[in-house]
């Protein structure tokens, strides 16, 4: 054997790790690193858990505090009447007495309300003349106007500014009063006089004399099924008038 086998079969297991030592070793190494990721998974996986948990108890305390909060405001907050908008005419001869009709608009020649008040024209322009004048329209709780639609009652008594003025009766559009709505489909606001010869029909009233009205939009309140009101709008901002027709159901 020459020297330098010699020295290589010396020197080489010094320089050269063992086989089996790399062998051992690093199936340890494998374990541990194996066992510190297991442990670091389940570590991450738990808190994940906890998370989940709690935004899920949190999501569940808000949604019952809102449903809460709804049926709260459900049961204190009460029910807001109804508001609209619609065209009312006040008309009637000079020497007769006054009608009220509420359109939906001007286009309608068919009124939704149309009453026949006992009030005198010249009485009422008396009354407007100091700026402030309520009608209010009353009619007694009867068994058989109980279920009807309120404005569909027959008969009502009336009160202006107070004082009790005979009553007011629900009428039907007649052809002479829808001609007389149809002349005035071009305006939604303002007053006049209408030529002799716009006849109004019914209470026998004579064709000779003049009419006079005056049209503007009103705001229709519907309170209850007992009660209803119809408030004028001023177009004039500095206008002082205030119009209001109430009707109303009380108890007998």
């Amino acid at each position: 054997m020459t020297k330098i086998d010699s020295l290589r079969r010396f020197l080489l297991p010094c320089i050269t790790p063992p086989t089996n030592s790399t062998t051992v070793s690093s199936p340890g190494a494998t374990t541990s690193t194996g066992t510190s990721k297991k442990r670091l998974s389940t570590s991450l996986r738990d808190d994940i858990d906890v998370l989940d948990s709690a935004s899920s108890s949190a999501s569940s305390s808000e949604a019952t505090s809102a449903a809460a909060d709804y049926n709260l405001s459900a049961v204190t907050v009460p029910q807001r009447p109804s508001k609209t908008m619609v065209i009312g005419t006040i008309f009637g001869r000079r020497k007769g007495h006054v009608w009220f009709c509420v359109q939906h608009d001007r286009l309608s020649v068919k009124p939704i309300l149309l009453l026949e008040l006992s009030i005198a024209t010249s009485q009422l322009v008396h009354e407007m003349g100091s700026g402030l004048v309520r009608v209010a329209l009353e009619c007694p709780t009867r068994p058989e106007l109980k279920s009807c639609l309120l404005r569909s009652v027959p008969v009502w008594t009336m009160f202006c500014n107070g004082r009790k003025l005979g009553f007011a009766v629900r009428r039907s559009a007649n052809e002479e009063t829808r001609m007389m709505l149809k002349r005035l489909e071009s305006m939604t606001v303002g007053a006049g006089v209408l030529p002799s010869g716009s006849g109004l029909g019914g209470s026998g009233e004579s064709d000779t004399d003049e009419v006079m009205y005056m049209r503007a939009n009103y705001e229709h309140v519907v309170g209850s099924s007992d009660s209803e009101s119809f408030h004028l709008i001023n177009p004039d901002a500095n206008s002082a008038q205030e119009l209001s027709i109430f009707l109303l159901r009380t108890c007998s």
